[in-house]
């Protein structure tokens, strides 16, 4: 085992591009109830950026390794008094930091230490790209349907920013459940996309009133569940378009994506609809979630992300692979628009154990 690694390094807030450089590092060692990770691939999440901006929910202690979401890898070495695990088996490494809780190694790196209550194992024969995404956007579909919301077969589910990697996933995660999904997307060119995937309805906010669109669409019954990654002026109106006593689920800001001002970060609410017909609007967060779910309980809804994507429920779109040395370039394909695919940092040979 080397004793030095390449790792990308942050030494302070600011703009990706212009904090982040390509570091040797010494190769961290487990210790008890831990496990080296040799990493294959980890990906590019908006959120990773966002942490370097200093826009994110918790801020690291700089200097930092970049990105501190989720890999894939092979244990490389355990600590001692360490179980359950073997040496050269391959997992999922969950790095999302509890909060509150312990500070974690960053993913952008070659080596990265993780307890062992963090490792998923994983089968072979699911590809490097698939395996190091399974753990963050798969799993937040998972839990804003089945658990955040309980949606129910038959019932409606209204979301915004249907094209984005969650709401795929979500489609292709009810269409499983039988759950009819009322799809908010900003372009009229993704309307047959969504509706190729299993989107039910489509509501396209270029040409369409979001408003009357879902009272057409539900009817008397109306909608009582949703969930929104935009916020701003749409996060607003999927509340107002919510039948009495509905419930909404905001879990991202897609309207501010580069804003870092927080004051700016705002959902403009009608109080007169919040109030007289007693609807909720509350927030969910991946980091939250695994900070107060139990190691069990996290592991359980992992492996039914697992079993979901293995079984081919939920097809995780395939990355586009970039060294180390061309993170300028990842780090600009992350933010183009309608790229179509995550960005994925990837080592070794920098091929996908599929293509071996």
């Amino acid at each position: 085992m080397p004793q030095s690694m390449r790792a990308l390094v942050a030494g302070r807030v600011g703009e990706p591009v212009d904090v982040l450089r390509l570091e040797s590092c010494p190769v961290p060692r487990p210790g008890a109830g831990q496990a080296l990770i040799r990493v294959r691939a980890t990906p590019i999440h908006a959120s990773d950026l966002h942490v370097l901006r200093g826009r994110y929910g918790f801020s690291p202690e700089f200097p930092t390794v970049g990105g501190h979401m989720e890999c894939v890898g092979r244990i490389e070495a355990l600590g001692p008094d360490t179980e359950g695990l073997k040496i050269g088996e391959r997992v999922v490494a969950v790095a999302v930091p509890a909060v509150p809780g312990p500070r974690v190694a960053g993913t952008w790196q070659e080596y990265l230490v993780a307890d062992t209550q963090r490792l998923l194992p994983i089968p072979d024969h699911l590809s490097d790209s698939s395996a190091c995404q399974l753990a963050v956007n798969p799993l937040t579909a998972l839990l804003l349907v089945t658990r955040e919301l309980d949606v129910q077969p038959g019932e409606w589910l209204l979301q915004t920013a249907a094209g984005s990697t969650v709401g795929r996933l979500v489609i292709q995660l009810a269409r499983h459940l039988g759950i009819r999904t009322m799809n908010v997307v900003r372009r009229r060119d993704a309307v047959e996309e969504i509706k190729a995937l299993g989107g039910d309805e489509v509501i396209c906010t270029e040409d369409e009133d979001l408003l009357p669109r879902v009272a057409e669409i539900a009817g008397s019954t109306g909608v009582r569940k949703a969930i929104d990654c935009v916020a701003g002026h749409v996060g607003a109106q999927v509340s107002q378009a919510l039948a009495p006593g509905g419930e909404v689920v905001v879990y991202g800001a897609l309207s501010t994506h580069r804003q870092t001002d927080p004051a700016a970060l705002t959902i403009p609410l009608s109080a007169r609809s919040v109030i007289y017909e007693t609807k909720v609007v509350r927030g969910f967060w991946l980091n939250r979630w695994f900070g107060a779910a139990s190691p069990a309980n996290a592991l359980r809804a992992l492996s039914e992300v697992r079993s979901l994507v293995v079984d081919d429920v939920l097809s995780i779109p395939r990355g586009e692979p970039f060294p180390l040395e061309r993170f300028t370039e990842a780090i600009s394909f992350a933010e183009a628009p309608a790229h179509g695919a995550k960005p994925l940092f990837v080592f070794e040979d920098g091929r996908d154990e599929d293509d071996r």
